[in-house]
């Protein structure tokens, strides 16, 4: 997670250089999200909301504001950045199992191995009306 602070320039402008050690020292399969914060104070902004948000675009980073004084979208950009490492190790499990290779038998057969949940349906008519 990445923070700069809407109303001190300068806290905005590391953000670029913040971004290149993450990924220089991170992971390939980081997920970063730039926040912007205190947006509670936009009589002081120094960074425009469109500003962050092209940058994070630009960079493939999530983006949102927040006030962390008033609680303003602070769970939100947890939710949003469990979200997305979920969305990611989700479909990297699925290319993983895609790609395992199949059992062959004796008689030339193919054993695929497959992790699937089935759903049923449930016939029970008490809640529905």
């Amino acid at each position: 997670m990445l923070v700069y602070d809407i109303s001190m320039r300068s806290s905005y402008e590391n953000v670029s250089k913040w971004l290149l050690e993450l990924r220089e020292f991170g992971g390939e399969d980081m997920v970063v999200v730039l926040v912007g914060n205190k947006c509670d104070l936009d009589e002081s902004r120094e960074v425009e909301k469109e500003e962050g948000k092209g940058f994070a675009e630009t960079e493939g980073l999530c983006f949102m504001e927040t006030s962390a004084l008033k609680n303003l979208n602070v769970e939100e950009v947890f939710l949003q950045m469990i979200t997305r490492i979920y969305d990611m190790t989700s479909q990297k499990n699925l290319a993983a199992k895609m790609e395992e290779q199949p059992i062959n038998l004796l008689n030339g057969k193919e054993i695929h191995i497959a992790d699937e949940v089935t759903a049923t349906k449930q016939t029970s008519t008490c809640c529905s009306r």
